[in-house]
């Protein structure tokens, strides 16, 4: 399912789409070799998908977290650990060793925006970055200090605004896959302090 037809899903949780299998492929790479008692957090886990793919294909203890109670209802149906969080907040100071996150990050006037739980999942606000610039000034707290994020963005968000705004908050970035589409190009930055 892509992006453009998420709107017409009759669902209140935000279903696999190309965005999806990009992040989870690069996080799955990524984290191949973790170490067994290692701690990865998806945020914004929506139908699970990242985080079953990850808890599947790596020794991680994976956790999906959402702030819509119907991500972590289905997300815990597909047998995963969830938990209802807004962004890291719930988690203790350097708990995490990898936090990946799918962001709401299409940029929406005001006017446009819907209130709903597919909305929260799609609207990054005006500049697309309304969820991510809050997820930055608080990741690094819940991150153990060797510890990277893997955080999908889009090029309708701005890619260098992201990696400049993760620099303010102490993080390095590597872009470490992408994919075009006709509308936008995504890419999954890893970031590392």
């Amino acid at each position: 399912m892509g992006l453009e037809d998420q709107r017409d899903v009759e669902t209140d949780v935000y279903q696999p789409a190309e965005d999806s299998h990009l992040l989870a492929d690069a996080a799955c790479e990524a984290l191949a070799d973790a170490d067994e008692g290692s701690v990865v957090l998806e945020v914004g886990t929506g139908s699970g998908y990242v985080a079953g793919r990850i808890d599947d294909e790596t020794p991680a203890r994976v956790i999906a977290a959402d702030l819509n109670p119907h991500a972590v209802r289905q997300a815990r149906l597909a047998g995963l650990e969830a938990v209802r969080a807004d962004l890291v907040a719930p988690f203790a100071d350097g708990a995490l060793d990898a936090v990946t996150f799918n962001p709401p990050y299409l940029p929406t006037e005001p006017d446009n925006e819907w209130d709903d739980w597919m909305e929260r999942a799609l609207s990054g606000g005006e500049d697309g970055r309304a969820v991510i610039d809050p997820f930055l000034a608080d990741v690094g707290r819940a991150l153990a200090p060797d510890g990277s994020v893997y955080l999908l963005v889009s090029s309708l968000t701005g890619v260098d605004e992201v990696v400049e705004e993760a620099g303010a908050h102490g993080f390095s970035a590597a872009a470490v896959a992408d994919e075009s589409f006709p509308f936008e190009t995504l890419t999954v930055l890893e970031l590392f302090r």
